[in-house]
């Protein structure tokens, strides 16, 4: 009697398991959000198609994730002016005097 109901436990415990196909499907659907989620993380979007100032980072699902290319300012030279004007020094008057 205890084997049929130790028995009886294991045949309803794996029956009431997750089927392989559920498990396919959940880690499935499970990745789509991890990607969808990571899209809005790098300030993307899911659409159907990108633009031209857009580049494609990674795929939700079917659609790509859309993310807008940064805009780098053009480098500019280094300004040629000087700071300091050339002074010269008059050793009769004091350096905090005004004239």
């Amino acid at each position: 009697m205890k084997i049929l109901g130790i028995f009886l436990t294991f045949v309803f415990t794996v029956s009431c398991g997750p089927s392989v196909s559920q498990k396919k499907t959940r880690e499935k659907t499970r990745e789509i959000t991890e990607r969808k989620t990571e899209c809005y993380l790098v300030r993307g979007a899911c659409k159907t198609s990108c633009n031209t100032w857009e580049y494609i980072y990674n795929y939700c699902n079917n659609e790509p994730c859309c993310v807008v290319r940064e805009y780098i300012r053009p480098a500019t030279e280094p300004s040629t002016t000087t700071a300091y004007t050339d002074v010269t020094s008059d050793s009769t008057t004091p350096h905090n005097a005004t004239l």
